[in-house]
């Protein structure tokens, strides 16, 4: 693998790994607030923004398959006949 794609696979793991974090701070803020609020808490806003995190998540994991699959045929390989784990 060239440096060029194992930095992009790294970056993308390190973006996966932030948006799994700001989700865990999003329901957490979520949590006090809605608890200090009470009605007045905006849980619409608060949806849209869970919303948005999992589009970005989508979103990654749909870069992260296209990367192996370019990957894996940059090697000669066809990504669907590969199957992890095979002997």
């Amino acid at each position: 693998m060239t440096t060029v794609e194992g930095e992009a696979r790294r970056a993308l793991a390190r973006l996966g790994r932030a948006l799994e974090k700001a989700a865990r701070e999003l329901e957490a803020l979520r949590g006090a607030l809605r608890h200090a609020e009470g009605e007045d808490f905006p849980a619409d806003a608060y949806e849209e923004a869970h919303r948005r995190l999992a589009a970005l998540e989508a979103f990654v994991d749909e870069e992260g398959e296209r990367l192996r699959e370019k990957i894996l045929h940059a090697g000669g390989l066809e990504p669907g006949r590969v199957r992890r784990g095979a002997p």
